[in-house]
């Protein structure tokens, strides 16, 4: 006659008895118990390992004398982190088998996190091995694999046969996903994490686009396994339509390559690689590409590009890099970067919060037309030790700074050849194999006090120290070694003022700022200081000059005017005023800097920002009868569909830079569910043509994203024709690790 008991179960290879006494004796927890509980039988024997034990649990367990356990009634089975639940199991003992009844839903632990769930079942006791029948399989809640049967294989490895694929939302009035792959049989390795498709059938909406006899793709769990990446599709006027597919080959844990190859019907073939390796102390990255095209017929284009950083003893950190390029045009041409100044060299970086030590040494080649690699300093070396004291005799803070910068000219003449540049119309005067070294050693000390009524004073003392060697240059003056040192003394007076009332908050602060250097006539070429930026940021600098090889000199008064008002609803408005007063005028800065003359430009700086994301910056260079050397505009606005930036820039002409006029465009919204379109342009209204603009399309769900850009490069010279680019690349949600966040769920209507 048959036992019923409400306890849970163990079993393993044991013998009927033994699984019969198991089965009343109980350890574990369990569900309440029957008031007509049976008292314990023989405990298992000692051999058995209790992790090798499963574990029943059910509503009703019926032991036979044929060596048969029934549960039924919310069965579930734990063995080691595997769970089943069921209707109804039947285990034979003597087959060593469970026969399972559903609705089933078995959960596995691992990477992928499976979910298989199931009609029927025929399983061995430890869920390793068996079929079942009307199964769906989920790996990582992402990817969807319905098939007719599936079969398990010690637990490594799942055959479902007539089966369908899919990352996509499945609804039930349109049961059609947006794609899907069906296959005669789907192999799943959970040790290599691979899925095998045999006779496989990719559809879009239903329709049928492509079939492979054998089709081979990581799971979601994958991060890094070697196979076919995802293609992508690029058209140019130049090259014409072509397909990039890249194939990742993984070296180990910390090494992998990439062969891309690249073929286009203009006759082009490329072959690009990127190879990366990850060490104890840092880490190097080599990319390039060889190409054989129709744009230079006959010749082997190409570049090379390594990386690398390392971790030294002491905080210190070593980098190397290395640009090489075969010809000026192919960057561009193959969409890799639009740097038009490779730099190849080692720098050599500490920073500490009291201590910089920064260093750099190595070789530029420009690519920009009109621009020589013989006559520009392409090879240079720079050296800089910061150091921050807080000496306690005299209070504040000082600044110790010792640097050193070198640069040498491929050119050995020591005069001007070149009159004029056509493109600029700018006289070269310069040596065009100039060659420099120089030291600097700067000390720089300031201290604050707080005086009455608020105002807050300042003392500030630099001296400047710098030994300069100049060969190659006729230049009369030029030439030789140079000594020359210049003692700069400033005081500082603020007086903020602060005023709240109601929800807003107002601050006003009127700064002036005297400042006294010493004088130098001595002329020295100019190397790094060309470009001289005057904004709030150096307003109240001791010098404006961005290099070490011009110092500003001369008795001035820096005078500034700030006012800003913060409301409590969340938006902020903000102004600068300020201008430089000169005793004398000694010819340092260039006309349309801003700065020249006795009296600099009026600066006047504003900016808006608001709590619905609306951002609005102005700064703006004058003089007294509103003639503008410099006008910058800035807007920008993030809200939660919209994104728009967009900028202006007009900018006087001086001796080193042509006039400039551009207006700046990028915007990118959110139209619809998923849809999103973005859209930029660089217009250049000095010579009246757009230097690029680009519109892009992305539509992206929860188990596809597809991006669609145009773009056009409006740009020529010598070396660069323009080019339009049309590219297209599809990424199918489920294979693989994804880099990106997915795109919202379909939605299903009734």
């Amino acid at each position: 006659m048959a036992r019923r008991c409400r306890r849970p179960a163990h079993w393993t290879g044991m013998t009927a008895a033994a699984l019969m006494g198991l089965a009343l004796a109980s350890s574990v927890m369990l569900r309440p118990a029957a008031a007509q509980d049976i008292a314990p039988a023989a405990a298992p024997p000692a051999s058995t390992p209790v992790s090798d034990a499963a574990t029943l649990l059910a509503d009703r367990i019926l032991l036979t004398g044929s060596n048969t356990i029934i549960a039924t009634g919310n069965v579930e089975v734990y063995w080691r982190e595997h769970r089943l639940s069921a209707t109804r199991i039947t285990y034979d003992q003597s087959q060593n088998r469970l026969a399972i009844e559903g609705p089933i839903r078995m959960v596995e632990p691992g990477a992928t996190g499976s979910v298989i769930l199931a009609d029927q079942a025929e399983l061995s006791r430890d869920l390793q091995d068996g079929v079942m029948r009307g199964a769906r399989m989920v790996l990582s809640r992402e990817l969807q694999l319905a098939a007719n049967s599936l079969e398990r294989q010690d637990g490594t490895r799942t055959v479902l046969r007539e089966v369908v694929a899919s990352s996509c939302r499945i609804c039930a009035a349109d049961p059609t996903p947006l794609w899907e792959i069906r296959a005669q049989t789907i192999t799943h390795d959970a040790l290599s994490h691979q899925m095998i498709f045999e006779q496989a059938q990719f559809r879009a909406m239903g329709v049928p686009l492509l079939w492979l006899p054998k089709l081979r793709m990581p799971d979601p769990s994958v991060k890094r396994l070697t196979g076919f990446l995802r293609p992508s599709f690029r058209t140019t006027s130049l090259l014409g339509p072509g397909v990039k597919a890249p194939y990742f080959i993984t070296l180990g844990p910390s090494a992998d390559l990439t062969l891309t190859p690249y073929l286009a019907t203009s006759r082009t073939t490329t072959l690009g690689l990127r190879y990366r390796k990850a060490l104890t102390g840092g880490a190097y990255q080599i990319e390039g590409a060889l190409s054989r095209d129709s744009i230079r017929p006959g010749e082997t284009r190409g570049f090379l590009f390594a990386d690398s950083r390392f971790a030294l003893p002491d905080d210190f950190v070593l980098g190397a890099q290395l640009r090489l390029v075969s010809d000026p045009s192919y960057l561009l041409n193959y969409d890799i970067t639009e740097d038009d100044r490779l730099w190849s060299g080692l720098t050599l970086e500490r920073v500490r919060s009291d201590e910089m030590i920064w260093a750099q040494l190595g070789h530029t080649h420009s690519i920009r037309d009109g621009e020589s690699n013989a006559t520009e300093p392409m090879l240079s070396g720079d050296a800089s030790w910061t150091k921050i004291f807080r000496p306690a005799t005299i209070g504040g803070e000082l600044s110790v700074e010792a640097s050193v910068h070198a640069h040498r000219r491929a050119s050995s003449a020591t005069t001007d050849l070149v009159v004029g540049d056509e493109d600029t119309d700018l006289l070269d005067t310069e040596s065009d194999g100039r060659d420099m070294l120089r030291f600097s050693a700067v000390a720089d000390w300031r201290r604050n006090w707080l005086l009455g009524g608020g105002i807050v004073g300042a003392a500030e003392a630099e001296l400047a120290f710098d030994a300069i060697a100049v060969r190659q240059d006729d230049t009369p003056g030029y030439a030789g070694t140079h000594l020359r040192s210049q003692p700069t003394l400033g005081v500082e007076l603020r007086w903020p003022w602060v005023a709240a009332y109601g929800r807003a908050a107002q601050v006003i602060e009127p700064v002036v700022q005297l400042i006294w250097s010493g004088k130098n006539d001595r002329s020295l070429p100019q190397e790094d200081s060309w470009l001289t930026e005057f904004d709030e940021g150096n307003l109240f600098s001791l010098s404006r000059y961005p290099g070490e090889d011009r110092r500003e000199q001369g008795t001035r008064a820096n005078l500034g005017l700030s006012w800003t008002r913060h409301d409590a609803s969340g938006w902020s408005l903000g102004l600068t005023a300020g201008r430089i007063f000169r005793r004398d005028d000694l010819g340092q800065f260039a006309p349309g800097s801003g700065l020249a003359g006795k009296r600099s430009d009026w600066l006047l700086a504003t900016h808006l920002s608001t709590a619905g994301g609306l951002l609005l910056s102005n700064r703006a260079l004058f003089d007294d009868g509103f003639n503008f050397d410099r006008n910058e505009l800035r807007m920008a606005y993030l809200g939660g569909s919209t994104e728009f930036a967009a900028g202006y820039l007009w900018m006087q002409g001086t001796l080193s830079n042509p006039k400039t006029s551009e207006l700046l465009i990028e915007s990118g919204w959110d139209w619809r569910p998923g849809w999103r379109s973005t859209f930029s342009t660089r217009y250049d209204l000095t010579r009246d043509r757009a230097a690029r603009a680009a519109l892009g399309l992305q539509y992206a769900n929860e188990c596809v994203t597809v991006d669609l850009s145009l773009s056009r490069r409006f740009t020529s010279s010598t070396s660069v024709e323009p080019e339009t680019d049309f590219g297209l690349s599809v990424q199918l949600a489920g294979f693989g690790a994804q880099a990106g966040a997915r795109g919202p769920e379909r939605v299903c209507w009734r």
